[in-house]
């Protein structure tokens, strides 16, 4: 039994490490999920519902606001993702990364990061905020990620979604997700 669960336990974890190398969806990943929940909402569009035009690249590319709630007491910082899974690439195309959103944060305003956030580099290769973009055809998913961690992180700003991970593994303490859709019209 002992040999089962130790076996269990390292395919877990190599799937966790391999998950995080290809570059998965972070909040579906065990090793940054942590074990609390965030309920993550926006004021701006419901889970499942499109994305309005105004947060999409194919008009102002505006911020949209988020909002979250049940982060644990010890929680430091938050970080947010943004990822586009039905992008036609190997791994999802990473829209916005941001870290080290103050604790006492319960969401994000429309148009701007909060003082001392930091914003790294999105998919495209530059810093800040990408909006939805997708091609002709059915409607892509967005996961707007939002991670309490047990402590800011110390990236740099030219720090991508990749260095995001690593920097948050084994630093958070709860996750949630608000899945929402955008299709070019």
């Amino acid at each position: 039994m002992k040999l089962s669960i130790a076996i269990a336990n390292v395919v877990l974890a190599a799937s966790a490490s391999a998950a995080l190398a290809a570059g998965q969806v972070a909040a579906a990943d065990p090793v940054l999920k942590g074990k609390g929940t965030l309920k993550v909402s926006s004021p701006a569009f419901a889970s499942g519902a499109p994305i309005p035009d105004v947060y999409s690249s194919y008009a102002a590319g505006t911020r949209p606001p988020l909002a979250w709630s049940g982060a644990p007491k010890a929680t430091r910082a938050f970080a947010v993702m943004v990822e586009d899974p039905d992008a036609p690439m190997a791994t999802p195309f990473v829209h916005w990364v941001m870290w080290n959103v103050p604790a006492t944060a319960h969401g994000l305003p429309e148009g701007r990061a909060p003082e001392g956030a930091v914003e790294g580099k999105m998919g495209a290769g530059r810093p800040g905020y990408f909006g939805p973009r997708p091609p002709a055809g059915p409607p892509h998913h967005y996961h707007f990620e939002v991670f309490a961690l047990d402590k800011p992180l110390t990236l740099d700003a030219s720090a991508d979604a990749k260095a995001l991970e690593t920097a948050m593994a084994g630093h958070v303490l709860a996750s949630g997700e608000l899945v929402a859709t955008y299709q070019k019209k």
